[in-house]
């Protein structure tokens, strides 16, 4: 188990964002690399305060926000500690919102925030192994129970497997059931997290943004070729996780 002091750096904070989403993320980004691994101590809101130069109440959120998105898990009269890696659920099927909707007795509805093309994200670019330069389609959705919502679908699909993608209403069909329609989904790479909304996600969910939400990511595959990526965040209100039948409304 590492010694957490002296891992920090003021300089590496972001001045762009609200102090402790910059102490947040300077803390998931030593995560990330490596530099603090699963069950090390993570600094105290001492240490935090001493190191970087903020105050303890910016401390104490950066590190319950960490907790809360389960990248770390915090002991009482003990200290903090690096979250053991979460396994990838693959007993999760591709299943339609609006047929998980339907089935509990309810409406679905949805509203389009965005539909277009664009460069592919340096981030989408690994997720569809594909190369600088190249683009993709990308839509933002949000899903709604009897006018409740209960999904916002952050979706990024392959051009060349669904070309018409733009061109669908998807207030009369779901996204899903198009590329279902338009590709042979050989399989499903799936993965589940507890996170916090991030100010824009909670005010299209209408929810605050301390309570926890389940976000779910799926890549989905044809044979060797991607089809889409997408990304779909449930208030844990609202969802439960069901085996073999995707996280249901409640």
């Amino acid at each position: 188990m590492t010694r957490a002091s002296g891992l920090l750096d003021p300089s590496a904070l972001s001045r762009a964002l609200p102090l402790y989403e910059a102490v947040k993320q300077h803390l998931d980004d030593r995560i990330r690399r490596g530099v603090l691994r699963p069950n090390d101590r993570v600094p105290s809101e001492n240490e935090i305060v001493a190191e970087l130069g903020v105050s303890r109440m910016t401390a104490n959120r950066a590190l319950r926000e960490l907790a809360a998105a389960g990248r770390i898990v915090r002991v009482h009269g003990v200290g903090s500690f690096v979250a053991e890696p979460k396994p990838s659920s693959t007993m999760l099927e591709v299943r339609n919102i609006a047929d998980e909707i339907a089935e509990r007795g309810h409406v679905h509805t949805a509203r389009v925030d965005v539909l277009e093309e664009g460069p592919a994200p340096a981030a989408m670019q690994k997720w569809f192994g594909l190369g600088a330069g190249a683009r993709l389609y990308h839509s933002v959705m949000v899903h709604f129970a009897d006018g409740i919502p209960i999904q916002m679908e952050n979706r990024f699909v392959n051009p060349a497997v669904a070309p018409d993608y733009l061109s669908q209403d998807f207030q009369r069909q779901t996204a899903n059931a198009y590329l279902m329609r338009s590709a042979a989904v050989t399989r499903a790479d799936i993965a589940v997290e507890a996170v916090l909304a991030k100010p824009d996600e909670a005010q299209a969910l209408q929810i605050g943004t301390d309570q926890p939400c389940l976000l779910l990511k799926r890549r989905t595959w044809d044979d060797d070729r991607v089809v889409t990526v997408v990304f779909a965040l449930h208030p844990g209100s609202r969802f439960e996780l069901t085996n073999g039948q995707g996280p249901q409304p409640v």
